[in-house]
C-alpha cells in the first residue's frame, strides 16, 4: 500500500513538538467548569456567569465581565479565558458581507476563519488545524503543510467571535445571529476528530453551556477518512457530512487527493452511505471544477452512475485561483454540461456561489500568510 504523503511544517520536520494552548473555559464542560472554579476558591455559580458572557453575551473580554468581583477577575481570567486568538488582519469584500480573519495563535501559528452573511443567515467558516496535512495539489492550504491540530477552544473562539461581529450589525443585510458553522476552513476536520467533536458540541448546546446552534446547521468537510467517517455516524449528531471527492476514479483522486491512495472511492463513498444511513442526513459531494483535469463529460457520467438513487447532492466548486497552481477553473459551459449530466441521472448538484474570492478567502484560498511592507 503507497502511505500517505503528509506533508509536514517546518517546525514538524524539526522536530519541534508544537505546544498546545492553555485551557479555556470552552474545552470544558459544564462540570467540569465549575470544578475549576471551586478549585480558584470560587462559589460554582461562577461557572454560569462566565459561560453567560462568553457563550450568551458574545463577551470575550474578562474586563467586560463587570458582574465578576474585581478581585476575583483577573485570576479566573487567568485560569479560564486565556487569550487563544490575537488579530492580525481582518479583509472583506462583497460590500462587507465576507469578511476573513487571520490569527496568530499563543505559539505563533497562523489560522483563518471567514464570516459570510446572506439575507437568510450568518455562517462561519472555521479552521481546526494551522495547516493541513492532506496535500491536496490544488488547495494553498494543504500545500502549505500541517504545523499542529487546534484544542477545542481554538475552535470554538473562532465562531464565538464571528458571532459577535454578527451581533454587532457589520453585516448589513443580514440577520443579527450566527446560525450555521462549516468546518471547512484550514485543517482535515475528521484528522483532529476528538476536538472537533468537542468543538461541535460546544457550538450546538443550548446557552450558557454553549452557542445553542442547530445541529443541522454544522456541517463537517472531510477528504475521506474512512474509520473516522464511520465513527461519526454513530455518534448520535445530526451534522451534515461534506465529503471532498473532486474525482469519481482512483487514477485521478490518487494525484488530487492524495489519501485515496490508502482509502479508494468505493471505501470513501461506503463509509459516505453508512454515515447517511445511519443518520438519515444527505450528505454533500464536493467537487472542484478543475479545467481539462476532472471536468470530462464521461467523468460527469461516472459520477452519476456512483450518486444515483442515494442520499447525496453534489456542490460543484468553480476551482479558485491560489498562488503557484498549474490549474484553472473549468469554462462554464462545460461547467453547465456537467451539471446536465448530472441533473440527467437523478443527482441533485448546484453550483457554489463563490464568495471571498477577492481576499483569498474562498475554498481552497487559506493560506494563513502575513502580508509584509517596506
Amino acid at each position: 500500500m503507497t502511505s500517505l504523503p503528509i506533508v509536514q511544517s517546518e517546525a514538524a520536520s524539526a522536530g519541534r513538538r508544537p505546544a498546545m494552548p492553555p485551557r479555556h473555559l470552552a474545552d470544558l464542560d459544564v462540570s467540569a467548569r465549575e470544578e475549576a472554579l471551586v478549585a480558584l476558591g470560587e462559589p460554582k455559580f461562577r461557572a454560569r456567569q462566565l459561560s453567560t458572557h462568553y457563550f450568551g453575551r458574545l463577551v470575550r473580554d474578562p474586563d467586560a465581565m463587570t458582574d465578576l468581583p474585581a478581585a476575583s477577575r483577573a485570576k479566573i481570567a487567568g485560569d479560564l479565558l486565556p487569550r487563544l486568538l490575537t488579530p492580525v488582519r481582518e479583509m472583506a469584500c462583497d460590500d462587507g458581507a465576507t469578511r476573513k480573519a487571520l490569527w496568530r495563535l499563543h505559539d505563533g501559528s497562523l489560522v483563518e476563519s471567514v464570516l459570510m452573511g446572506y439575507p437568510d443567515r450568518v455562517t462561519v467558516c472555521i479552521s481546526s488545524q494551522a495547516g493541513c496535512g492532506m496535500a491536496c495539489p490544488f488547495c494553498a492550504t494543504g500545500q502549505a503543510g500541517l504545523t499542529r491540530n487546534l484544542s477545542t477552544a481554538e475552535i470554538v473562539d473562532q465562531a464565538v467571535y464571528l458571532a459577535g461581529v454578527a451581533a454587532s450589525g457589520a453585516v448589513a443585510g443580514s440577520p443579527p445571529r450566527l446560525s450555521h458553522v462549516v468546518f471547512m476552513g484550514m485543517g482535515e476536520p475528521l484528522a483532529n476528530y476528538n476536538r472537533v467533536l468537542a468543538a461541535v458540541r460546544r457550538l450546538t448546546s443550548p446557552a450558557p453551556e454553549g452557542l445553542g446552534l442547530s445541529q443541522r446547521h454544522i456541517t463537517i468537510s472531510t477528504v475521506g477518512l474512512v474509520p473516522a467517517m464511520r465513527k461519526l455516524a454513530d455518534e448520535d449528531l445530526q451534522v451534515t457530512l461534506a465529503l471532498s471527492l473532486h474525482a469519481p476514479d482512483d487514477d485521478l483522486r490518487d494525484e488530487l487527493v492524495p489519501v485515496n491512495q490508502r482509502w479508494k472511492v468505493a471505501e470513501v463513498l461506503d463509509a459516505a452511505w453508512h454515515y447517511a444511513d445511519r443518520t438519515g442526513r444527505r450528505v454533500s459531494v464536493e467537487y472542484a471544477m478543475i479545467k481539462d483535469v476532472n471536468d470530462q463529460p464521461w467523468r460527469a457520467d461516472l459520477l452519476g452512475r456512483l450518486l444515483a438513487g442515494r442520499l447525496a447532492h453534489v456542490n460543484l466548486i468553480p476551482l479558485n485561483p491560489t498562488p503557484g497552481s498549474r490549474w484553472d477553473a473549468s469554462a462554464k459551459p462545460v461547467e453547465r454540461e456537467f451539471v446536465r449530466r448530472l441533473r440527467a441521472a437523478g443527482v441533485s448538484t448546484t453550483v457554489r456561489d463563490t464568495r471571498g474570492r477577492e481576499i483569498d478567502g474562498a475554498c481552497g484560498q487559506l493560506a494563513a500568510a502575513e502580508v509584509t511592507t517596506t
